[in-house]
């Protein structure tokens, strides 16, 4: 008995070992989770973007900014915000809120007066914009305790905020634009690679390609339908999103959907790759979980905050389709943002689309033929 399970044994290693892809997965899926896990998953906000219009340019209010500044809470702008126009930050992404110091804050403060500041911030991100209006708060509490001896009456500085695109700030308004990414992404890479894999896995493709076709006659007519599945699944979710959850629709549905055919461009390259690097149903659905969808939910902002993650993470998340989809989904349906903003993120999409159909163009017509 026992020398019958050592042969029946030796025979699997014998399998498993003549599987390196499965292998690699089967070691490497648990070390990149545990890496992913251990880093991206961060719910300390820390180093938000914060613009400050100080018209006041007193030694208070310029003490004050440089309060905000100097904790570890913000950061100053990368770019030189409008004053007339400071909404267009929160749109561009450029900020994550506006802080609006108005003439006459360094004599209320000396006088004890009764003074409100300005706070604009962007909603669309329930948990960054419920961080800013509270560390902004504990900033300015901070301020004015370090200029007054103890036991003294806090001067009544207080601020006034102004939440936008999301002024309840509902987590569904967030993660609902969200979902329609790794939908698209799930139907489009991971359906893909496997139904190309399966046609290897049963002998089919032999078939298909002996055929009076073309290998990219093949390769168009498999992806097609596809595309179609996934353009209806994402309007459905739009159509839930905006029955059951509310989430506004504020800006064009034309810009959604080019960005939404580049986005599912890419995310069908990427199927293609997988299926002409792999021979099995199994290793693809493997190949697609490891290399799209957890990125896709961990390093896209899906969750949690890009810039609160290592900067090897944030790298990576460059090459992730997924980040500039989420923010042009949630830019388009809760600011209204328009197309010219939303360049960068296009041109992004734009260049891993071709750079991942050229690849795995080739790869598919070098396997197949």
């Amino acid at each position: 008995m026992l020398g019958n399970i050592k042969h029946i044994a030796r025979k699997e290693i014998y399998h498993i070992l003549r599987d390196p892809r499965s292998l690699v997965i089967v070691f490497a899926m648990p070390v990149m989770m545990t890496f992913l896990y251990g880093f991206a998953v961060n719910l300390d906000i820390e180093r938000i973007t914060l613009a400050i219009i100080d018209y006041d340019q007193t030694p208070s209010s310029r003490a004050l900014v440089d309060d905000f500044y100097n904790s570890t809470y913000f950061d100053r702008p990368d770019k030189e915000i409008d004053s007339w126009n400071p909404e267009e930050a929160l749109k561009a992404q450029d900020a994550a809120g506006v802080l609006t110091i108005r003439h006459g804050f360094g004599e209320a403060l000396e006088r004890g007066d009764e003074f409100a500041l300005g706070l604009m911030i962007d909603g669309s991100d329930n948990l960054l914009g419920a961080a800013v209006n509270a560390y902004s708060n504990g900033v300015l509490l901070k301020f004015l305790q370090d200029r007054l001896p103890p036991d003294f009456e806090l001067p009544g500085i207080t601020i006034s905020q102004q939440v936008l695109y999301n002024p309840d700030l509902k987590s569904s308004h967030f993660f609902v634009p969200a979902i329609v990414a790794i939908i698209l992404i799930m139907i489009s890479a991971l359906l893909t690679s496997v139904t190309i894999a399966r046609e290897k896995e049963t002998g089919t493709m032999e078939q298909l390609l002996v055929a009076p076709v073309l290998p990219r006659e093949i390769l168009i007519g498999k992806i097609l339908p596809y595309i179609v599945i996934a353009f209806i699944d994402g309007m459905l979710v739009l159509l839930f999103a905006k029955l059951v959850f509310g989430v506004p629709i504020v800006g064009s549905l034309f810009v959604l959907a080019i960005f939404t055919m580049v986005y599912v461009a890419t995310s069908l390259s990427i199927g293609i790759l997988i299926s002409s690097l792999v021979q099995t149903q199994q290793v693809a659905m493997m190949f697609a979980l490891v290399t799209t969808l957890l990125p896709s939910i961990m390093l896209s902002g899906f969750i949690f905050p890009i810039k609160n993650m290592p900067t090897v993470l944030q790298v990576i998340s460059h090459i992730v389709p997924a980040r500039y989809f989420i923010d042009a989904t949630r830019g388009i349906l809760l600011k209204g943002t328009g197309f010219v903003l939303l360049l960068p993120q296009l041109g992004a999409l734009l260049a891993l689309m071709l750079v991942l159909l050229v690849v795995a163009g080739k790869k598919f017509k070098a396997r197949i033929g």
